[in-house]
């Protein structure tokens, strides 16, 4: 260890719409540490049988349920206190809100 900085994050997922054969989601990023970001990976699971369709400001890898998405080149970077988000469409729709977890990578 050594200079006591820490770079940490959380995040916090919403749907945004959902009717019923598919839904739109949103993901915000916040820096949550002592230090600023330079990435991040948001990963969740689903219970059912949901699949990424389409993503903005993230790239993603699915397998099974489990979703990592990663940032983009221009939302990496997040300051100390600072938010980035991506969005998504999915389906189907009734997917709920699954638990996030956020990693500084």
């Amino acid at each position: 260890g050594g200079g006591g900085t820490t770079a940490a994050c959380s995040a916090a997922y919403s749907v945004s719409s959902d009717w019923g054969s598919g839904f739109n989601a949103d993901v915000k990023v916040t820096n949550t540490g002592t230090t600023a970001l330079t990435s991040w990976k948001v990963t969740w699971t689903w219970s059912g049988s949901q699949q990424v369709a389409n993503m903005w400001n993230a790239s993603y890898t699915q397998s099974g349920g489990t979703v990592t998405a990663v940032n983009a080149a221009h939302n990496g970077a997040v300051a100390v206190g600072g938010s980035a988000s991506f969005g998504f469409g999915g389906a189907p729709g009734g997917a709920g809100v699954p638990s996030v977890s956020c990693t500084a990578t």
